[in-house]
C-alpha cells in the first residue's frame, strides 16, 4: 500500500527528455515507483490528459517577512511553486541584533515596499541567529524555502552601524566570516549581496560599501561549502552589469562556486545592451565560470496610488520626497498647495510617454466607478484637464485610494524575452515574489511561462520549460533531491492542464497584517501541488499540508575543505 498513486498522468520529469504515460507512486516523502503500478494507495489522483511535473523552483523571491504568518506563501504554492529562495538583493530577516530591527523594517519598507505595520501587526520577534530563524519559520511551513544570508544584515550583525558608513577592516572581515560559516550550517543556500539599493533614508545599503577584498572573502566561504552568491548588479548600466559579471566570472573561478545576477530586463531601447550582456556571459562559461543572469518571463506592469511610495516615481526628486517622506497628510497638503502643485506637475511631464498608457484602475467612490478603466488621457478630455491634473484630482476625491497601472512597460518583445529564456546560460528568475506588493502582482510568472511562451506562442517545447524551472535552477543552486521526477526523489510534484496553466487576471486584495493590501494574481490550470508526499494545496480543497522543509538543510552539501 502507497501513501499516494497519481495516475495516467503525462510525465514531463524535468530532464529535459520527451514526456511519457505513467503512474507516479509515493511513500512517505518520496517517489517510490515511476511506471504502470498495479498496487493501491490511501490516496489516489487521476491525472488523465494532465502534466505531471517536479515542483517548480522560484530563485528570486523576498518571502522572508511573509513566512513568519503565513507558511504557505500564498499565492506562490497555489501556481505550483515548491521551493522559494528568499533573502535577495542583500536582505534577508536574520542574522539580527535586537537593536537593529527597526533598521531592517525600513529597508524592506523602503525596498521591498513591505508595510511597517504588516510587520508590528505580523511579527513576534523571537530570533536574533540565523538558526534561531530558521527554527522559528519551520513553524507550519508548507512550501520548501532554501534562504540566502543577506550580505547588508551580516554587515550589521558585525559593524552595527559603521556598516553603513564604511568599509570593513580585517578583524570584521574575518568575524563576517565566521558568522557567515554559522549561517551556511544552519542550512542558508548561499549570500546575496546588492550594488544598488538604496535604505529608507535613501543612502546605499551596508553591502554597497564593501570593497572587493570583503566581497572576495566571503566567496572564499561559499567556496568551503559550494553555495551561490547571488547579486544585484547595476542592472541601468550594462558596462556596469558586464564589469560586475566578470567580477563574479571571477569569483566563480576563484572558488569554484555558482554565481547569479538579475535582473537582466529587454526594452525596446536597449535590445544591443542585453545582447552584450548575454554575449560576454556566453564568453565567461566558455572559460568555465558559472555565472547566471536571471531573466523573468512576465512583461513589466507597474501599479501605484499616492497613499505608499512607488517605483514609478523614484527617479522624480519632488514626487519621491513628498511620497517617501511624507504623511497622509502632508501628500494631501502637497497636492493642495497651488505652488507645490505646479512643480509636481512640472515634474511629472518629463515623463511624457507614461501619461497615454497609465490607465486608472480602482477607486472606492460611486461617483468615479465611471473612469475605473479609463486611460489618464481618456478621464482628462471627459473631465477638461490634463492627464497629469486628473491624476492629482482623483488621488485627492479618493483619500489617496485611487490606484493607477501602467501596463506593458517593458520586457515585452516576445521575440526577444523567448530566445533569451530558451538560451542555454539564462535562468528564469527574478519574479520577486513577497515584494513589491502595491506596485504589482509578482505571482504567475510560471502560468505566464506555459501559457503564453508554451502553448500560444511555440516558443518553447514543454519540456524545455518545464526544465528550465525545475531541474535547471536545482542543479544551479544545489538543491538537493529536487527539480526531477526519479525514484527516490522527494516528492515535490506539480499536476497541471496544459490547455489552461495561466495566471490570472491582477487582482487587488486585503490579506498583510494591519489591514494592508497586496496584488495579487490565482493560478489557472493548476490542479495538485505536492509537497513532501503531502497535498499543500489542490484546486478543489485549498490549502492542506505543511510538509515544506528548509533546504539545502544543516551541512547538506558541505564540502570537506578546510575553513579558509
Amino acid at each position: 500500500m502507497y501513501d499516494l498513486i497519481i495516475r495516467n498522468g503525462t510525465v514531463v520529469d524535468g530532464s529535459g527528455l520527451p514526456a511519457y504515460k505513467a503512474d507516479i507512486a509515493v511513500s512517505g516523502n518520496k517517489i517510490e515507483k515511476i511506471g504502470h503500478i498495479a498496487g493501491k494507495a490511501a490516496k489516489e489522483i487521476d491525472a488523465e490528459g494532465r502534466i505531471v511535473a517536479p515542483g517548480f523552483i522560484d530563485p528570486h523571491t523576498h518571502f522572508d517577512a511573509q513566512l513568519l504568518w503565513d507558511g504557505f506563501a500564498k499565492p506562490a504554492l497555489s501556481h505550483g511553486v515548491t521551493t522559494i529562495v528568499p533573502g535577495n538583493c542583500s536582505l534577508s530577516l536574520a542574522p539580527l541584533k535586537s537593536e537593529h530591527r527597526m533598521k531592517l523594517v525600513g529597508m524592506f519598507n523602503q525596498i521591498e515596499e513591505m508595510p511597517l505595520k504588516a510587520f508590528e501587526e505580523g511579527v513576534v520577534w523571537d530570533w536574533e541567529t540565523f538558526s534561531e530563524y530558521i527554527t522559528r519559520i519551520r513553524k507550519g511551513l508548507a512550501i520548501n524555502v532554501a534562504p540566502l544570508v543577506g550580505h547588508s544584515v551580516l554587515r550589521l550583525w558585525v559593524m552595527g552601524d559603521a556598516a553603513m558608513e564604511r568599509t570593513a577592516t580585517e578583524a570584521e572581515i574575518a568575524e563576517m566570516q565566521s558568522v557567515l560559516r554559522e549561517c551556511l550550517d544552519a542550512g542558508a543556500i548561499g549570500l546575496s549581496t546588492s550594488y544598488v539599493d538604496m535604505d529608507e533614508k535613501l543612502q546605499p545599503v551596508p553591502s554597497r560599501h564593501a570593497d572587493a577584498s570583503e566581497v572576495d572573502a566571503l566567496a572564499s566561504v561559499l567556496g568551503e561549502y559550494g553555495r551561490v552568491l547571488q547579486i544585484v548588479p547595476e542592472f541601468y548600466d550594462p558596462d556596469l552589469t558586464i564589469a560586475r559579471l566578470d567580477q563574479l566570472a571571477e569569483l566563480s573561478l576563484k572558488y569554484d562556486i555558482p554565481t547569479t545576477f538579475s535582473p537582466l530586463f529587454v526594452n525596446a531601447d536597449n535590445t544591443d545592451a542585453v545582447d552584450r550582456v548575454i554575449r560576454r556571459v556566453d564568453e565567461q562559461f566558455a572559460r568555465g565560470a558559472r555565472v547566471w543572469p536571471q531573466v523573468q518571463t512576465r512583461p513589466i506592469d507597474i501599479s501605484f496610488c499616492f497613499a505608499v511610495p512607488s517605483l514609478l516615481f523614484i527617479r522624480l526628486p519632488s514626487w519621491y520626497g513628498v511620497m517617501r517622506f511624507g504623511t497622509h497628510d502632508q501628500i494631501i497638503a502637497a497636492f493642495r498647495d497651488e505652488e507645490t502643485r505646479k512643480k509636481l506637475v512640472a515634474e511629472a511631464a518629463q515623463q511624457g510617454d507614461l501619461w497615454p498608457v497609465l490607465r486608472l484602475r480602482h477607486v472606492n467612490t460611486p461617483e468615479n466607478q465611471k473612469y475605473v478603466g479609463k486611460t489618464l488621457a481618456e478621464i482628462a478630455e471627459m473631465r477638461g484637464t490634463t492627464a497629469i491634473d486628473a491624476m492629482i484630482d482623483l488621488s485627492l476625491e479618493e483619500d489617496l485610494d485611487a490606484h493607477f497601472i501602467a501596463a506593458s512597460m517593458g520586457h515585452n518583445s516576445d521575440e526577444k524575452v523567448s530566445s533569451m529564456l530558451k538560451h542555454p546560460h539564462v535562468h528564469i528568475g527574478a519574479s520577486d515574489g513577497g515584494a513589491h506588493i502595491l506596485s504589482f502582482s509578482t505571482y504567475g510568472d510560471t502560468g505566464y511561462l506555459f501559457g503564453h511562451f508554451v502553448r500560444n506562442l511555440k516558443a518553447m517545447s514543454i519540456e524545455e520549460a518545464v526544465k528550465k524551472v525545475t531541474h535547471d535552477t536545482a542543479a544551479i543552486w544545489g538543491v538537493p533531491d529536487r527539480g526531477l521526477l526519479q525514484e527516490g526523489y522527494v516528492a515535490d510534484i506539480v499536476v497541471f492542464d496544459p490547455d489552461a496553466i495561466d495566471r490570472g487576471e491582477e487582482i487587488y486584495v486585503q490579506d498583510v497584517p494591519g489591514d494592508g493590501s497586496r496584488y495579487v494574481r490565482e493560478s489557472h490550470g493548476v490542479e495538485t501541488v505536492i509537497v513532501g508526499g503531502g497535498i499543500a494545496w489542490s484546486a478543489s480543497e485549498g490549502y492542506q499540508d505543511t510538509r515544506g522543509e528548509v533546504l539545502p538543510g544543516a551541512n547538506a552539501g558541505a564540502r570537506p575543505k578546510e575553513a579558509a
